[in-house]
């Protein structure tokens, strides 16, 4: 079994290879780093880049004459007031985190409608379906990660190929300290007015508190192999109890009271 993990060289992609190697798969990672498990053969490429990754999609399609499984899961976070988000930084995060999963998504489809046969996963986030203040390009970039896998779900159903995304809520993991902050000068509006947003600063910190005091890597790993192995996965699946108890909250609830919530918790935050 051949599979293809983007994102491989830390967090939940590093060990998500791990324990596929764990479980006799023949692993490739791609990341921007040419790092990787034990036992994982490591491409450098951005994800971004559509013709570096399909170079490497069809390099290892040639080699094993297949491709069984696909982990889309590189990504980064952005944080910041929509208002004062530069149009550069919301571009490089639809960029990584959506596009790049399309078109690692696009170059390996060929191979598996031809063996009629394949599983992708995409990792998405909590934070799609429940849109996060100060994170408004974040959730977005996975919101349109959670539509295509569910419409790619029946796009593909003919050929054998099963689609899911697994939602991961706050992890610990290097993603973030790699966020790219509104307060970093690089990323802000000639004209920016940061005491129009004073609370931001503060939400953000206390939601990166609640990112280190999350769940391990390891089990969020965990989840996206049980999915990728699974003959029929579900459509979404959420990583970690509590979070697949918030979301359960949230989807009952009438959409102006959910999302007051989730606005009066950053407020909270944010004082």
């Amino acid at each position: 079994m051949v599979a293809i993990v983007t994102g491989a060289s830390s967090g939940f992609g590093y060990e998500v290879c791990k324990q596929l190697v764990e479980k006799g798969y023949k692993v490739y990672g791609i990341s921007r780093r040419e790092l990787a498990p034990v036992g994982v053969t490591a491409y450098s490429a951005d994800v971004s880049d559509e013709s570096a990754v399909r170079t490497i999609v069809d390099a290892i399609a040639l080699k094993e004459g297949r491709i069984d499984l696909l982990i889309a899961n590189a990504g980064m976070g952005i944080s910041g007031p929509v208002e004062l988000t530069t149009e550069e930084t919301a571009r490089r995060i639809m960029d990584v985190n959506f596009f790049g999963q399309i078109y690692v998504t696009q170059a390996v489809l060929p191979y598996m409608r031809k063996q009629k046969k394949g599983t992708i996963v995409f990792v998405s986030s909590v934070g799609a379906p429940i849109a996060l203040p100060y994170q408004a390009f974040y959730s977005a970039s996975k919101s349109a990660v959670n539509s295509v896998a569910l419409a790619l779900r029946n796009e593909a159903r003919e050929y054998g190929i099963h689609v899911t995304a697994v939602m991961p809520g706050d992890a610990s993991t290097g993603f973030t300290d790699a966020r790219i902050k509104h307060s970093d000068s690089a990323v802000k509006k000639a004209d920016d007015e940061s005491s129009l947003y004073p609370g931001s600063n503060n939400a953000v910190a206390s939601m990166e508190k609640d990112e280190r005091n999350g769940i391990s890597p390891k089990r969020v790993a965990a989840v996206i192999v049980r999915a990728a192995c699974k003959k029929n996965p579900a459509p979404l699946y959420v990583a970690g109890f509590k979070y697949r108890i918030l979301l359960s909250l949230y989807n009952i609830l009438p959409t102006r009271i959910a999302v007051w919530l989730v606005g009066k918790f950053y407020l909270r935050a944010g004082k």
